[in-house]
């Protein structure tokens, strides 16, 4: 089995480009801290390049930007090519099979933000209907589903 599920923060702003077949690929890469510090009290920080195709690879560039929180989970993937100078490079990146927004709206600047599967009500004044400050719906017993 090949899954790897990381969070954290984007170091650069997406990069979407189309396949000579007209498929939507976008690229970027996160910074992961490490759980645990090094001797002089210190984190290290591991980066990792992000491929995400179609429709997801769309919505990353869309709606993140450098500096913004994402969970990818997808697959390890390694690839070698002849680089223009001769030699033979090697690529490791991830695959995302999915991708969580995880910055909330009100800090990530658009209007139109919706992370991921599950939306995101953050408490203001132009909350979603029937939901109190803290971002909770005040329902009867009679619309619960069992």
């Amino acid at each position: 089995m090949n899954k790897v599920i990381l969070i954290g923060n984007l170091t650069r702003d997406p990069e979407l480009r189309s396949t000579s077949g007209g498929t939507s690929v976008c690229s970027f890469s996160i910074a992961v801290n490490r759980r645990f510090a090094g001797q002089g009290g210190e984190r290290a920080t591991d980066f990792f390049n992000i491929v995400a195709w179609r429709q997801l690879g769309e919505n990353c560039s869309k709606y993140l930007a450098k500096g913004r929180k994402v969970c990818v989970v997808g697959e390890l993937q390694s690839r070698t090519y002849d680089a223009k100078d001769g030699t033979k490079r090697t690529v490791v990146e991830i695959v995302a099979d999915d991708i969580e927004f995880l910055t909330p709206r009100e800090q990530s600047g658009s209007s139109s933000y919706n992370g991921g599967a599950n939306t995101y009500y953050a408490p203001s004044n132009n909350q979603a209907p029937n939901m109190d400050a803290d971002g909770f719906a005040d329902i009867s017993d009679d619309e619960l589903p069992f």
